[in-house]
């Protein structure tokens, strides 16, 4: 049988919306806007992080880990039908059961078949106010893979792995032609508005930089509204290889956001900007230090 021809510009989603204290009622909210989606158009679609609850890490209580599942468990199940149903991929991120004890945030790739492509395991795990995740999340062991799906070859980081460039530069070296990154950040109370707004733009600029710097699409869906005292600030986007802005979400309300990734486009760009071809990979051991400082 001849091998079929990946397309050349595939139509992406990422889902941004709201989340209530009812897991079952934001699965069923999170699938009806992929089938939409698909209606659209889309072949990939991105949820945002831990999309199943609200955003529970805000304080450390040891009922929130009755939230968490195996995978394969019961939202892949649902899930993985609605990948296999519209013949489309599906980026989610849960909270991963492991055993007894060992918990992870983790992304899973749902390929057009419905089967299971991979699971990235959340590297790097905050511990700032309203964001206690340590008290919930093992660090991943899994490193920055990515997964050939039906229509590109993806990877998906989460969250707190936008601000960390080792994180995306090595998706992009394991062939990575978009990096996903689903998300669940805001402004705490009481931050200065400048404040705050340059923090907003400072999570964008950087994720924009992985883009430029590995010439690879980069797409981060974020979660909107308010939770607890969190004011989830939306503004979902998608960046081309050049980091120009793509499509991007509104800050105040849920949206399903499209854009269409030309792949041909990493090529070009990487030819013109060749860093991968000029990086000194005999240099950098220094990076794998936590510091030259001694």
């Amino acid at each position: 049988m001849a091998k079929t021809k990946k397309p050349d510009q595939i139509k992406v989603a990422l889902v941004q919306m709201s989340c209530a204290n009812d897991p079952a009622g934001n699965i069923a909210k999170a699938v009806q806007r992929i089938e939409a989606a698909a209606k659209s158009g889309a072949k990939v679609v991105c949820l945002q992080e831990l999309f199943r609850s609200r955003y529970f890490c805000q304080s450390e209580d040891h009922d929130n880990f009755t939230l968490a599942e195996a995978i394969p468990g019961p939202s892949t199940e649902t899930l993985s039908a609605v990948a296999r149903r519209k013949q489309i991929v599906i980026v989610a991120s849960l909270f991963e059961r492991r055993t007894a004890g060992i918990y992870h945030n983790t992304a899973v790739v749902l390929d057009a078949d419905g089967s299971i492509a991979g699971k990235y395991r959340k590297m790097h795990i905050p511990d700032d106010p309203l964001y206690y995740e340590k008290f919930y999340f093992t660090p991943g062991d899994l490193g920055f893979p990515s997964f050939q799906t039906r229509y590109a070859k993806v990877a998906a980081l989460v969250c707190w792995d936008q601000w960390f460039p080792e994180g995306a530069r090595a998706a992009a070296l394991g062939g990575a032609q978009i990096l996903f990154y689903p998300t669940a950040i805001g402004w705490i109370p009481n931050e200065p508005r400048t404040v705050a707004q340059n923090q907003r733009n400072a999570w964008e600029l950087i994720q924009r930089s992985h883009a430029i710097a590995n010439g690879i699409f980069v797409a981060a869906a974020n979660r909107v509204g308010t939770e607890g005292k969190i004011k989830f600030w939306g503004n979902s986007f998608v960046a081309g290889p050049l980091g120009e802005i793509v499509a991007r979400a509104g800050d105040k309300r849920e949206e399903i956001l499209l854009a269409t990734c030309n792949l041909n486009k990493i090529e070009e760009t990487r030819q013109c900007w060749p860093f991968l071809r000029d990086r000194r990979i005999d240099a950098y051991g220094a990076l794998a230090t936590r510091s030259l400082d001694r």
